[in-house]
């Protein structure tokens, strides 16, 4: 039986913010704790070290702040989907007060989704360090001007890039950025990274996917430098000279899930 919870709710969203403190209550009245949070505001780091769930009221975008926020405990994550169609949320709010009771008794699918590491490299020391779920993104740092990336692949030189950016994306972020500018979609359950350049200026234009094990360093040879960015949410400006290692990271994220797994080639179509 489920003891205590978190409730993460999309910011600046009053909708989200109630429904958040209806399940709160609701769920304190079967016997489970629980912290309301804004997911962007200070993290509840004792509550989410001590909880059985995380429950996330919002969309995509909450998940995956919440993904990050809940590093490196592995709660489970249900998201409740609060606007438009979600790859990432699982029900509706009026499906999750149905499904209260087999929430608080634990009754669900586990679904583990692969996470990447990023360490951003300066003279041979790491200067930041990022875990996300959905994709690393090197990119430009002026618009109408393209970055120049010097991309290895398990130390061999794939190629000099003169692009918009460079995405390496977790098979749960195949049907983000990396989709729209043209990437395979993975199942979600992958283990893969895929690399997919944005409006490159060169032949080798397409996406690879690569070893689950596989080291990709990028390094930024533009005067200007670049920016990276973490699920799209969290944004660093690197200097010329930088590298950027990624590989699949030490982590997961783990979903809670009450449909089936096909339901994820469904919401594709749709």
């Amino acid at each position: 039986m489920l003891k205590r919870a978190v409730v993460f709710h999309a910011p600046r969203s009053e909708g989200a913010a109630a429904f958040a403190n209806q399940l709160s209550q609701e769920m304190e009245r079967r016997g489970v704790t629980c912290t309301v949070a804004d997911v962007w505001g200070p993290p509840p780091t004792a509550a989410i070290a001590e909880a059985g769930l995380v429950l996330c009221v919002g969309g995509d975008g909450t998940v995956l702040r919440a993904s990050r926020v809940t590093v490196p405990h592995a709660i489970p994550i249900l998201g409740v989907n609060m606007g438009r169609l979600g790859f990432l949320t699982d029900m509706s709010p009026r499906d999750c007060f149905n499904h209260l009771e087999r929430i608080v008794a634990e009754d669900w699918r586990i679904e583990d989704r692969l996470m990447v590491r990023c360490d951003v490299m300066d003279n041979g020391r790491a200067i930041h360090t990022f875990e996300g779920l959905n994709d690393v993104v090197v990119s430009r740092m002026s618009p109408g001007r393209p970055v120049y990336v010097d991309v290895h692949i398990d130390g061999a030189r794939l190629a000099i890039y003169r692009c918009d950016g460079i995405i390496v994306a977790t098979p749960t972020g195949s049907t983000g950025y990396s989709l729209s500018a043209g990437g395979p979609i993975l199942a979600p359950t992958e283990h893969h990274l895929v690399l997919t350049p944005v409006s490159a200026h060169m032949a080798l234009g397409r996406s690879l996917v690569l070893q689950p094990d596989t080291l990709v360093e990028m390094e930024v040879t533009s005067e200007q430098g670049a920016i990276i960015s973490i699920d799209g949410q969290e944004d660093t400006p690197i200097e010329c000279g930088v590298r950027v290692v990624v590989r699949t990271g030490g982590h997961v994220t783990r979903f809670v899930r009450f449909r089936e797994p096909a339901t994820f080639y469904a919401e594709l179509a749709e």
